[in-house]
Parts: C-alpha cells; sequence; structure tokens
C-alpha cells in the first residue's frame, strides 16, 4: 500500500504525519509553530523531509494560498504566512516527488474521498475558519480553473461597503461567514470591539439574547453565500468544515437553501474528516497523482 508523508503549512503551525492510500494516519500528528521567514520555513521543511522519508512513495503539502494546475508552487500567498513564501521553490527541498495543493481544495477531496461527502459527485466544501476556504468538485474532479484559484470566497453578498474583508474589496462572503466575521457581527449588536467568538459563543450558551442574535445572523450570512454557490454549481451537497463549523445548525442552512434554491434540492453536511482533513487530502491526491 502507498504511502505519503503529509504536511500541513497553515498561518500559526505547520503539522505532518505519514497517511496510507486508505487515509488512515499512520503515526501520531506533530506539529511545529509555522517560522516568520521563508527562510526558515524552507530549513524546517527540509527537517521534516529528511526525518520522515522512509516508505513513502510522495510528499504531499497542504497549503494556505493559490497553488497552479501544476501542483508544483504556491503563486498566491495569504497575509498570515512569511513574505517571500509563494517563491519558495518546493521541489528542491527533496529528491522525492512533491506535490502541492491548497488546504480548502485538499479537504473537500478528503471530505469526497473518506468523509461527508463521499459517494456524491458535485460537493463544496466550506472551511470555516478565521477566514472562509473553498474547495468545489464538480463532476468527481476538483475545480481549479485557468490558474488553480478556483474555490476562492470572495464574492460580495452585499453593496454597503460596510466591511474590508482581507482581499481588499468590501462585504465578501468571508467578510460575513467566517469567525472573524461572527467577531464583527457580534460587535456591532453588543456595540463593543472588544469582544471575541469565543465570548460570542458562551454568552449564547447562558441564553444571552444578543450573543443568540449574532450567532443567527452569521448563520443567516452562511446561508445566503452557500445559496449563491449552489445556485452556480449545482451540487448534491455543501460540507462545512474548519473551527468554526461546530457552531452551525446544518439543518437551518440547508433548510434556508433549498426553499430558495432555482436548481434542485441539496444536503448541508458537518465535515467528518475534521482536524486533519488537509493533510488527508493532500496525501490522497498526492497518491492518486503517480
Amino acid at each position: 500500500m502507498k504511502k505519503a508523508l503529509a504536511i500541513d503549512i497553515g498561518g500559526t503551525k505547520i503539522s505532518w504525519a505519514k497517511i496510507d492510500e486508505e487515509g488512515k494516519i499512520l503515526n501520531e500528528v506533530e506539529k511545529i509553530k509555522t517560522p516568520k521567514s521563508s527562510d526558515e520555513i524552507q530549513a524546517v521543511l527540509k527537517e521534516i523531509m529528511k526525518k520522515n522519508l522512509a516508505d513513502v512513495e510522495v510528499i504531499a503539502l497542504a497549503t494556505a494560498g493559490a497553488v497552479n494546475c501544476e501542483n508544483t508552487r504556491v503563486i498566491g500567498s495569504t497575509a498570515n504566512l512569511a513574505k517571500g513564501y509563494k517563491d519558495i521553490d518546493f521541489a528542491s527541498l527533496s529528491n522525492k516527488k512533491i506535490f502541492i495543493e491548497n488546504d480548502a481544495n485538499c479537504a473537500a477531496w478528503a471530505e469526497y474521498k473518506i468523509g461527508a461527502s463521499k459517494g456524491y459527485s458535485n460537493s463544496i466544501t466550506l472551511t470555516l475558519g478565521t477566514g472562509v476556504g473553498g474547495g468545489i468538485i464538480i463532476n468527481d474532479k476538483l475545480l481549479k480553473g485557468k490558474s488553480g484559484s478556483a474555490g476562492e470566497m470572495h464574492f460580495a453578498i452585499s453593496r454597503d461597503k460596510k466591511r474590508k474583508c482581507t482581499c481588499g474589496s468590501w462585504d465578501c462572503f468571508e467578510a460575513y461567514a467566517s469567525g472573524n466575521g461572527l467577531r464583527q457581527t457580534g460587535a456591532e449588536i453588543y456595540n463593543n470591539n472588544n469582544i471575541t467568538t469565543y465570548d460570542i459563543v458562551e454568552w449564547a450558551k447562558n441564553a444571552d439574547k444578543k450573543a443568540i442574535l449574532a450567532l443567527d445572523v452569521w448563520q443567516n450570512d452562511i446561508a445566503l453565500g452557500a445559496l449563491a454557490l449552489a445556485n452556480i454549481f449545482d451540487p448534491d451537497c455543501i460540507v462545512l468544515s474548519g473551527s468554526m463549523e461546530k457552531f452551525v445548525d446544518v439543518k437551518k442552512i440547508e433548510d434556508f437553501v433549498n426553499e430558495n434554491l432555482v436548481t434542485t434540492p441539496l444536503k448541508v453536511f458537518h465535515a467528518k474528516a475534521l482536524n486533519y482533513s488537509g493533510m488527508i487530502g493532500a496525501a490522497l491526491l498526492a497518491m492518486d497523482s503517480l
């Protein structure tokens, strides 16, 4: 059975483990804080690869940022990764083949192969975290677009120029549906810029009406974006992944989308691959590429 060394590179931490072609993690996942410079990131990756290459056929990288269609380099980095990160020559870091893919695309593939969207040919996975990532699978193939950047969740859901998004535009889906979007919604309701998403979730558990309202508004914003995506791509299902998905009522999202959809009804699921979906999806994609 083939195996991959899977490495997930995020703005906060780098995680790695060996994974087989059934998507099983074969050893304890190791983690390290993501270095602040691209040179340090390269040095860390080289060391990880050097120590973990035994019995693997390929190295699979799940990364923040857009990845080219050849899965060889990052073409668009994110603000939480080091300057110059997208210029790293990943292929030079090891003699083994290195396969790279965007982390949200990897999460979508993991859900498609072993998770919530297994058995569905058309699916969209939304990773709800500090930001919002997206992976789209159409007719059993990962949608990459002309450059590899397909699936970016930066489409406007308002014309009010109310919230500046991380991409520089106004009122993007990400600016409302992300964890940071929930924080901003709560700040508006409470008229307090110092509250956190943690505060809102905890207060809602204690039946605080404003916190419950903030969560409701946030989920409505998620539903609006999900409806737009469903009308465009006509998926069998939408999977909600990431650190914030557990706070979403998927039945509420599914009902809203299906009540307003102009295509055929769909399902909305919580993710099953969960914390290590990026690594798992990267490994499965990499082994499929051999």
